[in-house]
């Protein structure tokens, strides 16, 4: 199963999308592609950015009692919301997702879209969603989350891919295990001797802490120094070639 399962989105959530959203796109030379005025319903506001072919999404609840409001609650901010996955037949892996303990959350069909979600508590660390667009075989095909021309704001000019997600643990070992057996992936070990599950753009490493959370992105950029230079510019603190925004630790490799 695992063979056609790509990285399609990340997302993060904020207390409040600005100036967060317009940051991130000057920090590291993104463009905002869409806001998505379907997630009001959720009583949530938007911006996506796609960082080559994989879209960066900033969430922001409208509203008190929202689910990414609760996230919010119960990690203090820290920690990226969702993890997003293209896939052949996201029915199929939510059934096998169930066969493994994992309850469906909330199925989202608006064709040629078809989304679902799995229960963020069953997940651990952060929410995990499987969808696939008809005929959006081509990873630059059509994808409705992104808009209808998402594919014309990618600039690679600064950052050109998002190649690795950090997901930390007190049991590393233990949480990739589980989020193995639900994407349907073997475990493997990268250079560093840490758990990893290993997809076709890009990889998930998991790493001891005090909590489970989604904790850090990698993203590969032309020129790591002028990117760390535009997040001091922006008032972020620099700690070697990483800072933290958006509740979550961005790395920087060349």
């Amino acid at each position: 199963m695992a063979g056609h399962l790509r990285l399609r989105q990340i997302c993060l959530v904020a207390p409040r999308l600005e100036p967060l959203a317009g940051d991130i796109a000057a920090i590291m030379g993104l463009t905002i592609c869409y806001r998505d005025g379907n997630v009001a319903k959720y009583g949530l506001e938007n911006a996506l950015l796609p960082v080559d072919t994989v879209l960066l999404e900033v969430v922001s609840p409208l509203r008190p009692g929202t689910a990414a409001g609760r996230f919010l609650d119960k990690t203090g901010g820290r920690g990226g919301y969702m993890a997003i996955f293209g896939c052949d037949d996201p029915d199929r892996r939510a059934a096998h997702a169930k066969e493994v303990g994992v309850r469906v959350a909330n199925i989202i069909d608006h064709p040629p879209y078809h989304g679902v979600q799995l229960h963020p508590r069953d997940c651990r660390a952060a929410f995990i969603e499987f969808n696939h667009t008809e005929g959006s075989d081509d990873i630059l095909g059509p994808y409705p989350p992104a808009g209808p021309d998402w594919q014309r704001s990618i600039r690679n000019d600064v950052t050109q891919a998002l190649i690795g997600v950090e997901m930390q643990s007190p049991e590393p070992h233990a949480l990739a295990g589980h989020w193995g057996r639900i994407l349907d992936i073997p475990v493997s070990q990268n250079q560093g001797g840490e758990p990893e599950l290993r997809l076709a753009n890009g990889s998930f490493r998991f790493v001891a802490g005090a909590s489970e959370i989604m904790s850090g992105l990698t993203f590969r950029v032309s020129e790591i120094a002028a990117v760390r230079e535009a997040a001091k510019a922006r008032g972020y603190a620099v700690s070697g070639d990483s800072f933290l925004l958006g509740g979550v630790t961005f790395g920087l490799a060349a």
